[in-house]
């Protein structure tokens, strides 16, 4: 599963000592990060098992040290409770996002062990911001646990990864710069890093494009890295400047846009022009260059229709340009400008009407997409995970006193705010007025699931269990709302130790 994320914020990774460039591509390193090591070992610790079968050696054997080391101390495994706890409250259905909200988190974060935010909490990927609240228990949990003695213990294990993957990295950015015809030194003030952490499930590769600089974060898979992965994550880096640059141009194809809003592809795709035309080409490059452009045209052809059908439909004639490039001494730079003139806005639409769209599209590797116009409601949950208290009530009421806002939402948001502010009487009361005017399925299971806990919480049993059997009842599908509910019904709610107030629920579409 790839996660896709995009911000305007710096990124912390972009603000630590520069490491040497891989074979000289000024901006473009391989590395490791102890921030990042030290929250994937967190999640190791807390039940994040994905793909361990497939994963690195060192994996097994830092989880194995982790458990021994809680075993050996109380504080250690006190401090890993209250940080699992935290984890079990925001785990995701999906299994990459999950893990992308807390990589997110950790590409913003500077060094142990401290972990201090190197941007403001309010500019702060909302991913990255729902789950804010780890930095605190990850801090004491480092300390505890003595994960720089572990992180020392495995560095050489680490960048014997670096040493191993360092020649086919960038044996794939040579390449890739020979076939763009393009130098390798016209990304200064850029950066491209692949970050090695064999503690991730090698399945999920996470990218995020911050500003101008791209990072990944990788886990070796049976002994190889996933390069079709970093390489259109490089592309990106390269060529996402080129449609930046002329603007006029995409105003241009803009029309086009209206040829695929029933496409399955992600909606920024069918916002953005400059996106489609660059995803396009990436993936006419990729269908031209397949097994080193010694495929058989057959199979570079039902790439490009593959692409075509899930909603990129300049790929084909970008494929037939990058054809005719192959042939001249000009370099993509020069090129790119002809290759968007010769776009026939008229022929490819007619072209686009006559596509069946697929049912689905294959998960992207980075997304970077316009920002869309400010939800209120969307900014007063993210000032709520950031413990902005009084913000996100503000937004809320302002909302709930705008009739063409979304009521229920804007309630569920005060009822949150109550709880976190320990106010219970106003967190209850916002809850139930939250049951009389929602319907999604979701917002109104966890208003029973969280009116429940206060009454726990009161000494209200029975009220409590009326409530729990109520969540099960609404029809939610999603597993962490049964699970909430069930616990709930087997025994009274009691909130662990050091925790924040009972009814500290998710973010709507979040996990409990």
């Amino acid at each position: 599963m790839f996660a896709l994320c995009a911000a305007l914020a710096l990124c912390a990774a972009a603000q630590q000592i520069p490491k040497p460039a891989l074979s000289g591509v000024e901006g473009v390193t391989l590395e490791t990060s102890e921030t990042l090591f030290s929250v994937l070992a967190a999640l190791n610790a807390c039940g994040y098992n994905q793909e361990l079968n497939s994963s690195y050696p060192v994996r097994a054997k830092i989880r194995a040290e982790l458990a021994r080391a809680a075993e050996a101390s109380p504080e250690a495994a006190g401090a890993r409770d209250q940080l699992c706890q935290f984890y079990r409250d925001h785990r995701q259905a999906d299994a990459g996002r999950d893990l992308a909200q807390y990589v997110s988190l950790a590409l913003n974060l500077g060094d142990p062990p401290k972990f201090a935010t190197l941007i403001s909490d309010a500019d702060l990927p909302p991913d990255a911001a729902y789950v804010r609240g780890l930095v605190p228990l990850l801090e004491t949990y480092y300390q505890q646990e003595k994960l720089h003695a572990i992180w020392q213990a495995h560095q050489a294990e680490y960048e014997q990864l670096v040493e191993q993957f360092h020649d086919p990295v960038a044996k794939m950015i040579l390449a890739t710069e020979v076939y763009l015809k393009l130098p390798m030194s016209g990304y200064v003030g850029r950066r491209f890093a692949v970050f090695l952490e064999p503690l991730a499930a090698p399945g999920q590769v996470n990218a995020r494009n911050y500003g101008s600089d791209y990072f990944m974060v990788v886990a070796p898979e049976n002994g190889a890295l996933r390069m079709s992965d970093i390489r259109h994550a490089y592309l990106h880096y390269v060529l996402d400047p080129f449609a930046l640059k002329r603007a006029n141009a995409m105003k241009r194809l803009e029309p086009l846009l209206a040829a695929v809003q029933q496409a399955p592809m992600d909606d920024s795709y069918k916002r953005d022009i400059s996106l489609l035309v660059t995803e396009s080409l990436i993936r006419a490059i990729e269908a031209r260059t397949l097994r080193d452009g010694k495929a058989p045209e057959a199979q570079k052809r039902e790439m490009v229709q593959a692409s075509v059908e899930e909603g990129f439909i300049l790929t084909e004639h970008f494929y037939q340009q990058l054809a005719q490039f192959e042939k001249t001494p000009d370099s993509l730079r020069n090129a790119y400008p002809d290759f968007l003139v010769a776009i026939d806005v008229g022929r490819e639409k007619k072209r686009a009407q006559a596509v069946n769209f697929r049912p689905q599209a294959a998960p992207e590797v980075v997304h970077a997409g316009k920002a869309r116009p400010v939800d209120p409601l969307e900014v007063a949950e993210e000032r709520l995970s950031s413990g902005d208290l009084k913000g996100a009530r503000q937004l809320a009421e302002a909302a709930l006193a705008n009739p063409h806002e979304d009521q229920a939402r804007a309630l569920f948001v005060l009822a949150r705010a109550a709880t976190l502010g320990r106010d219970m009487p106003g967190a209850r009361a916002y809850f139930q007025r939250t049951l009389e005017v929602a319907h999604e399925p979701r917002m109104v299971a966890w208003s029973h699931i969280y009116l429940a806990r206060i009454l726990d919480l009161q000494e209200s049993r029975e009220e409590a269990l009326k409530h729990y059997r109520a969540a099960l009842a609404v029809g939610d599908d999603k597993p962490d709302t049964k699970a909430a509910a069930e616990r709930g019904l087997q025994q009274p709610y009691e909130p662990p130790a050091a925790a924040r107030p009972a009814a500290s629920p998710p973010q709507d579409g979040k996990k409990e």
